[in-house]
């Protein structure tokens, strides 16, 4: 069950940040408005916060936060960029989950 609370907060924590940047994209790059810039400001901010849930310390949670957030990045371009993963970005995508799963949840003594 912990594991399941932790990944979760590993998505939600990229849908925030991906989502409060593209937000923000959306607002200078596209010249749409500027509360599309409040609310990316304030779901980059709750990024800021959720991985403070994590079970683990600041480094350990970041660094595998990063395998998360690659995933979570080619699918937002699959999705809303309608950029579809070639094999190159499944291999890369897969390699870095593997590295979230062995920084997260290995048994440390």
């Amino acid at each position: 069950m912990l594991i399941v609370k932790s990944l979760l907060y590993f998505v939600l924590a990229g849908l925030c940040e991906i989502g409060g940047g593209y937000l923000i994209w959306l607002w200078l790059r596209e010249n749409q408005s500027l509360w599309l810039a409040v609310l990316g400001a304030i779901a980059l901010i709750c990024y800021g916060i959720i991985p403070t849930l994590q079970p683990a310390n600041f480094g350990r949670v970041y660094a595998a936060y990063g395998g998360v957030f690659i995933v979570l990045s080619l699918l937002w371009g699959w999705q809303v960029d309608r950029t579809p993963p070639d094999k190159f970005d499944l291999l890369g995508g897969a390699i870095a989950l593997i590295g979230v799963l062995i920084i997260m949840y290995s048994r440390r003594s």
